[in-house]
């Protein structure tokens, strides 16, 4: 199967986090292809710079910029905000691609749910961190890479968000997606002024290692979720679709899947549920910034 193409990028500065794998990768080389300054993010550094190594090997360009932060721990994500807010002029493209499906009760260093911590809390953080690079673009776009999983998630709890453990791997994944659907929701109508525009995109259901964790994963075996699920090419395609299309120009707070725009659940549109995620979020950013990570 080919690579996802993009539109020309030439001239954009992109972030794309999780991009030493699956998606993220793919993602990163499309954008690259196409002209792209392209921040390639992961957790281990030394992993970033090799994958780094491989997209300009597969394209022919200079090869992507790599920096590297564990999501788990919101000090390192504040780190990497700062980072690139010190090196970058501006920012084009924030591709939020990083997550994780942890086994149940998993938990970060600072007790937040390992699923939440990486694939809600971290987003919002590096968001808040990068928004006036994203404001200094003429047109910057956020894009959340969410899933239709989203449908089968339970709105969170309030207070606290972190605690979670009280049900398994899969739905507390699920229920990390509708919050990218709610952060989505609320960004979007906070940024409706700017020139900056916010949407989120099932990608499919991709063949990466995401769901290795899982019995059924485990069980199916190899061969059988190779013929079953997209490659992470083809799952890529929605990604690189929403991060350069000229046809989204000006479109935000959608949700997509595939290319197409989709209606989200209606626990994905509860306003009063997105404000309250957005303070809670706010609250446990500023928790964990005051105790001095």
């Amino acid at each position: 199967m080919s690579a996802p193409t993009a539109g020309s990028m030439t001239g954009r500065i992109c972030l794309v986090t999780g991009a030493t794998s699956g998606i993220g990768f793919e993602s990163a080389r499309a954008l690259v292809a196409a002209g792209a300054e392209v921040w390639l993010h992961g957790r281990d550094a030394d992993r970033a710079r090799a994958q780094a190594q491989l997209i300009a090997a597969a394209t022919g360009r200079p090869a992507p910029a790599s920096i590297a932060a564990d999501f788990a721990r919101p000090a390192e994500v504040r780190r990497l905000g700062a980072e690139l807010s010190a090196r970058l002029p501006r920012l084009d493209v924030l591709l939020h691609n990083a997550a994780v499906l942890a086994p149940r009760a998993a938990r970060t260093p600072e007790g937040y749910e390992l699923t939440f911590a990486v694939n809600h809390l971290a987003p919002f953080i590096l968001t808040q961190r990068l928004l006036p690079l994203l404001l200094r673009a003429p047109a910057a776009r956020i894009v959340i890479v969410a899933s239709r999983a989203h449908r089968r998630g339970r709105p969170p709890a309030f207070p606290p968000l972190p605690q979670g453990g009280e049900c398994g791997a899969f739905a507390a994944y699920a229920r990390s997606k509708l919050c990218n659907l709610l952060f989505m929701r609320a960004l979007a109508a906070r940024l409706a002024t700017s020139a900056v525009t916010v949407n989120a995109v099932h990608p499919g259901v991709v063949n990466t290692g995401l769901f290795r964790s899982l019995p059924l994963a485990r069980a199916a075996g190899s061969l059988l979720l190779r013929r079953l699920l997209l490659s992470p090419e083809e799952g890529a395609r929605a990604s690189v679709y929403l991060a350069s299309s000229p046809q989204l120009t000006g479109v935000s707070g959608a949700y997509f899947e595939g290319g197409r725009p989709v209606t989200p659940s209606r626990a994905a549109r509860e306003e009063g549920t997105a404000a309250r995620l957005w303070s809670e979020s706010e609250r446990l950013s500023a928790a964990s910034a005051s105790a001095g990570e």
